[in-house]
């Protein structure tokens, strides 16, 4: 049986195959998506494939370079063929909570210009409901950081701003995080609008209708999960 670091390399390389010679790929953040990018520049110094990565965080982007992986940006590429990410949370309908990484801001903008999203995890990121095991990553600009948190600790149980190293945690946009948690969380999309409502709040880690597949490492071996139509 594998070990969780190998389920995640097991899933993250499998996601690398469904990306063919040409396309414009969404690189995700996160320890699963590292074997992705591992992989497809494996792919790439091989000569199998030749593809214009989109990172999604500068530290995707610094990995893609080490990797040979050829980048471009949204403006130069403004849709997606494919975009593979990892997620904090995946329920039965494939929305997600993803943002724990820090990226959630960039994340949702290329999966939101993506033909398909690939979603990379292990079996531990299943939920029957989402927020159950996850806080909700909430991106703030720094102005409105006292009034955005008010307003959302009025929704949650806690709002608690993101630390690292103990400093406050500071996003690739120069933003703020403030991890929400809650109890569950029954109509994610009625939340995402409701946070997105706020005065200050830039972004919210619900993804919602935009994950297309989900391929699982599991303890039996990697296991795939398509949308249901």
């Amino acid at each position: 049986m594998q070990n969780a670091e190998g389920l995640k390399r097991l899933a993250g390389e499998r996601a690398a195959k469904f990306v063919r010679d040409g396309m414009i790929v969404g690189l995700g953040t996160g320890s699963t998506v590292y074997y992705t990018v591992m992989k497809l520049g494996q792919m790439v110094r091989a000569g199998e494939i030749s593809i214009i990565g989109i990172p999604t965080s500068k530290a995707t982007e610094k990995l893609a370079v080490t990797q040979g992986i050829k980048l471009g940006t949204l403006d130069e590429y403004p849709v997606i063929d494919l975009t593979i990410d990892g997620a904090d949370e995946v329920d039965p309908n494939l929305d997600l909570i993803k943002g724990m990484g820090g990226a959630l801001l960039r994340e949702k903008v290329v999966a939101s210009v993506s033909k398909e999203v690939i979603i990379i995890v292990d079996s531990s990121k299943l939920v029957d409901v989402l927020g159950t095991k996850s806080s909700l990553p909430v991106e703030v600009l720094p102005f409105a950081l006292t009034a955005a948190r008010n307003r959302l600790e009025s929704l949650c149980t806690e709002a608690k701003l993101r630390e690292r190293d103990g400093y406050t945690f500071v996003s690739d946009n120069g933003n703020y995080i403030i991890d929400c948690k809650f109890e569950s969380i029954p109509e994610p999309g009625k939340l995402e609008i409701e946070l997105n409502r706020i005065p200050g709040v830039v972004e919210n880690g619900l993804f919602i209708g935009m994950a297309t597949r989900v391929i699982l490492g599991t303890g039996n071996g990697v296991k795939t999960i398509e949308k249901s139509t």
